[in-house]
C-alpha cells in the first residue's frame, strides 16, 4: 500500500478547503492509499515564523513527506497566491524534499479570477523542491462547497467529478 500525504495550508479549521480534502481522502483510501495529514496550522507557529529547521514537529512533518509517494498540497487563495503558512512550511522542507514525489495541487478561492495561481504561484516552488510529476491541479470556488450546520460539507457535482478524476490519477500513482 502506498503512502499519500495531504498538506493542508489553510489557517482555518473550518475552511471549505477541509471539505474538499476530506472528500479526496475518502477516494484515495477507497483506492488503497494510506493517507496522512499535515495540517500546517497545527504546527508550532514559532517554529514556522522563526524557520526552526531543528524543531521536532517540523522534523516529524518532513518525515511524513519523505515517506510519501504522492502529496496533495492545498491552500486557499490569498492575494493571488497560496497561504503564508503554507509558504512558511514549504520553506522548511529540505532543498530537494519533494524529489520523486507526485503532487496534486488543490486550491480554493472566492472566484475563478485566481485560477492560474496554481500554475504561477505554487508550481514553480514545488519544482524547485524537486517534485518529479505535478498533476494539473484542482481549483475550487468557495460557492462549490457548502458547510453544513453539523460541520460536514457538501460539494457541487462538477467539483466532485474533477476531484474524482484527480484522485484517480493519484491512486494510479499509489498502485505503481
Amino acid at each position: 500500500m502506498k503512502q499519500a500525504v495531504i498538506i493542508a495550508g489553510t489557517p482555518s479549521r473550518t475552511s471549505r478547503l477541509t471539505g474538499v480534502l476530506q472528500y479526496l481522502e475518502r477516494i484515495l483510501k477507497a483506492d488503497g492509499c494510506t493517507v496522512r495529514w499535515i495540517a500546517v496550522a497545527d504546527l508550532p507557529p514559532e517554529d514556522l515564523v522563526y524557520a526552526r529547521f531543528d524543531s521536532p514537529a517540523i522534523a516529524e512533518a518532513n518525515e511524513l513527506v519523505k515517506q510519501a509517494e504522492v502529496l496533495v498540497v492545498a491552500s486557499p487563495v490569498y492575494k493571488a497566491s497560496y497561504s503564508g503558512i503554507l509558504k512558511a512550511y514549504l520553506d522548511l522542507l529540505p532543498q530537494k524534499g519533494l524529489a520523486g514525489k507526485t503532487i496534486l495541487p488543490v486550491f480554493i478561492g472566492g472566484s475563478m479570477a485566481h485560477l492560474l495561481a496554481i500554475e504561477y504561484a505554487l508550481k514553480p516552488v514545488l519544482s524547485v523542491l524537486g517534485a518529479c510529476h505535478q498533476l494539473g491541479g484542482v481549483y475550487a470556488v468557495e460557492t462549490q462547497v457548502a458547510r453544513n450546520a453539523d460541520g460536514s460539507y457538501e460539494l457541487a457535482e462538477e467539483l466532485m467529478e474533477r476531484l474524482n478524476d484527480a484522485a484517480a490519477d493519484l491512486a494510479e500513482m499509489c498502485s505503481v
